[in-house]
């Protein structure tokens, strides 16, 4: 029988989420107990908030920085990066696809901003494959590397993208390695089958996105390690992925792509380690927007539809996510006699303590109706000026909103658990419309630095099988394998990694008795 820890002993882990509003970290043991939490508000400089939470953790938790051990965080950089055009790297692009894809051109639906942070080197080379495997034409080397040449000092990155790579990966890895030869084996090189799925300009997409994000993450991750450094924490440094596990700072560092929309999911599976559930929906109200996803067997639902990023139609791996413009910030508005009433979409975000009504400011919020709705307490606030009709509408739009965004994420009518996380939970009353039970477990407002915290690591493969070529058990085996490899890549023990998801889809339009088959796999750090 294994003796317990002292304290003296212990090893703990901190999870950190940075959002637009506030800044959550929290302290975990190894048994994932959670220890303390903190929430800040995020600066304009991100590391600034970070190093703030750090400090605070450990001062008010009196935790010894050398037992600190693992260290994760879930960051907004790369798709703020996307958002603004801001600290985008210049990409170069090969498209393996003449003359079978010159009809469409590569960043076809960009618009002009983006693409003049990317720049202009963007080609397409011969090459490709069928739908199984077969060469549809050869690579033509001296191309690859006449391209490469033109590239020579005007780009950060090089992003490959092939016709049906993700069934067969060789053109895209030789013309990988003819890219390192004339740039150098230190430029980085996106293959795009280790970023997307079957869709050639959705793939592409993504991979250009990926190259474009690499500087943002390498400086996300430098500040991180210097933070960490700076208070005596030598620690494993894990980044979180969109689809709720972790990946190592080096993997990280490669595919920065895959940290987009990390925030729900932390929220979702903090929200499933504090309540013990494994399949209900999350709700997650932060400071401007209320985030709804599905909680299935334990992480998040992915989502099965091509996503866009800053107006890029991507179809990399995403969540599952229906985001709406509710908040804790979110204002209120209503005209002079008080009969019409409108909450939101715009918010006052972190300035909340500063112009919310019940803090002494002018401008009626979420917050402020809830407090003066008797929803939750708050010491000192000023409700008396309040306007209770006005504030009971409101209320009733928010509750109306929110129940409607539940029922479009929901399979069926039937009522449905509910994990309330957040700092804006308070917005909600004891019950809603189709819904079973509301669940609003302790630390409910740190969900999404606990969700970040937790220690699994996953990795997957989708790819079309031939079932004539091989037998429906064979290709179920080389899936399974090569999710497995991926999750150990990315920072997974061998020994626990598991297969959590698996999904074969016959592909009725393509010959050959073609098999679309997606695998999951995760395992404990």
């Amino acid at each position: 029988m294994s003796q317990l820890l002292t304290k003296s002993e212990e090893i703990y882990r901190i999870g950190i989420d940075v959002g637009g509003t506030n800044t959550d970290s929290a302290l975990l043991d190894s048994k994932l107990n959670t220890i303390h939490t903190v929430k800040v508000h995020t600066t304009r400089d991100v590391n600034e908030g970070i190093v703030e939470s750090v400090r605070r953790l450990l001062a008010e938790s009196g935790v010894n920085p050398a037992q600190v051990r693992y260290a994760m965080l879930g960051t907004t950089h790369c798709t703020n990066a996307i958002v603004e055009r801001k600290h985008l790297g210049r990409v170069g692009l090969i498209r393996i696809g003449a003359p079978a894809t010159t009809a469409v051109s590569p960043l076809a639906d960009w618009d002009d901003t983006l693409k003049s942070a990317i720049g202009s080197h963007a080609y397409v080379a011969k090459g490709g494959y069928e739908y199984d495997g077969r060469t549809i034409v050869d690579l033509d080397e001296a191309e690859i590397i006449d391209y490469c040449t033109r590239m020579k000092g005007k780009v950060d990155a090089v992003a490959i993208c092939g016709v049906f790579s993700p069934v067969n990966t060789s053109q895209e890895k030789r013309v990988g390695e003819l890219a390192k030869l004339v740039l150098g084996e230190d430029m980085p090189v996106t293959l795009s089958h280790e970023i997307g799925s079957i869709g050639l300009l959705e793939r592409e997409n993504a991979s250009i996105l990926n190259g474009a994000l690499l500087n943002v993450i390498s400086g996300v991750v430098k500040g991180f390690e210097q933070a960490l450094s700076g208070f005596g924490i030598e620690a494993g440094v894990y980044i979180c992925q969109n689809d709720g596990t972790l990946m190592r700072s080096e993997y990280a560092l490669r595919y920065p792509i895959l940290t987009i929309a990390c925030g729900p999911t932390n929220s979702i599976r903090g929200a499933a380690h504090l309540s013990g559930l494994s399949d209900a929906l999350v709700v997650d109200i932060g400071g401007t927007t209320t985030d709804i996803g599905v909680l299935a067997q334990g992480f998040p639902r992915q989502s099965s539809a091509a996503v866009e990023i800053g107006g890029v139609r991507t179809n990399f791996r995403m969540p599952d996510i229906l985001s709406i413009g509710i908040g804790g910030g979110t204002i209120v508005r209503a005209d002079s006699e008080g009969e019409h009433v409108t909450v939101g979409p715009d918010s006052v975000g972190y300035e909340l303590l500063k112009r919310g009504r019940i803090f002494g400011g002018d401008t009626l919020t979420t917050t402020d109706v809830a407090v003066k709705l008797g929803h939750f307490e708050w010491n000192d606030a000023q409700t008396d000026d309040l306007d209770t009709e006005i504030c009971r509408k409101a209320d009733v739009i928010m509750t109306r909103d929110i129940e409607d965004a539940i029922d479009r994420m929901k399979t069926s009518a039937d009522p449905v658990d509910v994990i309330l996380v957040g700092g804006g939970s308070i917005l909600v009353g004891d019950s809603l419309e189709g819904v079973s039970r509301i669940i609003r477990p302790n630390h409910h407002d740190a969900a999404n630095a606990i969700g970040a915290a937790l220690g699994e690591v996953s990795g997957e493969t989708e790819r079309i099988y031939s079932l004539d070529d091989m037998t429906y058990d064979d290709a179920m085996a080389d899936a399974r394998s090569n999710a497995v490899e991926q999750a150990v890549l990315a920072g997974a023990d061998r020994s626990t990694v598991q297969i959590v998801l698996t999904e074969d889809i016959p592909i009725a339009y393509l010959p050959g008795n073609a098999l679309l088959v997606k695998v999951k796999a995760a395992g404990r750090l």
